[in-house]
């Protein structure tokens, strides 16, 4: 069984972080919230942190993927 690279943290003060790979990291909302509040939340992207606006943005473009995740960054080749 292969291990999940997302990870859902809960402290002992009601902090929730979401992580990917280690870093800070949601598509689905803030992926740090302090004391549970999710108006304090924090947006990141693979462990870069956003505004709310900037977040929605990406989310929508999902221009916050590096470019080796992302489908456009895959080089054709025009060999047959």
């Amino acid at each position: 069984m292969a291990k999940s690279k997302s990870r859902t943290i809960r402290l002992k003060d009601g902090t929730v972080m979401h992580t990917w790979e280690g870093k800070l990291h949601s598509w689905d909302g803030p992926a740090l919230i302090p004391q549970n509040d999710p108006k304090q939340g924090e947006y990141y992207v693979y462990g870069i942190q956003y505004s709310k606006e900037r977040w929605d943005e990406a989310k929508k473009e999902q221009s916050g993927l590096p470019w080796y995740k992302s489908s456009s960054g895959k080089i054709e080749s025009t060999r047959h």
